[in-house]
């Protein structure tokens, strides 16, 4: 088909290259009809005239089979288009048919059961290898050391480092600032209070 297809598509060019050489042989012919006028010669302008009439008619012809063609071809197209589109949607078909039948959801079900179990398990051996990893860290490194690097560092970086005191005194020290800091605010917002 799609042979037949080119074979039409070429023979609608060939008519009109055919088409535009009759309308170049009726202008040649036209311009020999002035020439013939001019000389006085009646009988061959006359002939030039036949000539340039019958070039004109074959030129329209050409140029009518050129669109008869064309619409042809273009039915063609249309309809090998339509048979590949048909072909593939027939693919697509077959396949969801085979895909539709193989979805069975309780093996679905019970695959994604499976993924979540190993996935939670995966998480629980994760978390012990960082557990066992840190803690042999911590034994591998002995802590007066660390402090020591600690303490070295902010010294080097002008910081006080209050590592001796315990967690409860670090708490009352933060809370005592936080109330001193509330009361000078208190103490501000009065004499703006008064400055009013």
């Amino acid at each position: 088909m799609e042979k037949h297809l080119f074979n039409l598509k070429f023979a609608a060019k060939e008519l009109n290259r055919s088409a535009k050489k009759c309308d170049k042989e009726e202008k040649a012919e036209k311009a020999k009809i002035k020439k013939a006028i001019q000389k006085g010669n009646m009988e061959v302008a006359r002939i030039h005239a036949e000539n340039a009439i019958r070039q004109k008619n074959q030129a329209v012809n050409f140029l009518r089979m050129s669109a008869r063609v064309d619409a042809v071809a273009a039915r063609v197209q249309t309809a090998v288009t339509m048979g590949k589109v048909t072909k593939s949607m027939a693919g697509v078909v077959k396949s969801m048919d085979a895909t539709l039948k193989t979805m069975n959801l309780e093996k679905i079900s019970a695959l994604m059961d499976k993924f979540e179990h190993q996935f939670e398990t995966l998480d629980v051996q994760t978390q012990q290898m960082e557990d066992t990893m840190s803690s042999t860290t911590t034994l591998t490194t002995p802590q007066n050391q660390v402090d020591m690097l600690l303490q070295e560092m902010a010294d080097e970086a002008g910081l006080d480092l209050n590592m001796e005191l315990p967690q409860g005194q670090t708490g009352s020290v933060g809370t005592s600032v936080a109330s001193a800091e509330q009361d000078e605010l208190s103490q501000r917002l009065a004499r703006l209070r008064d400055q009013v």
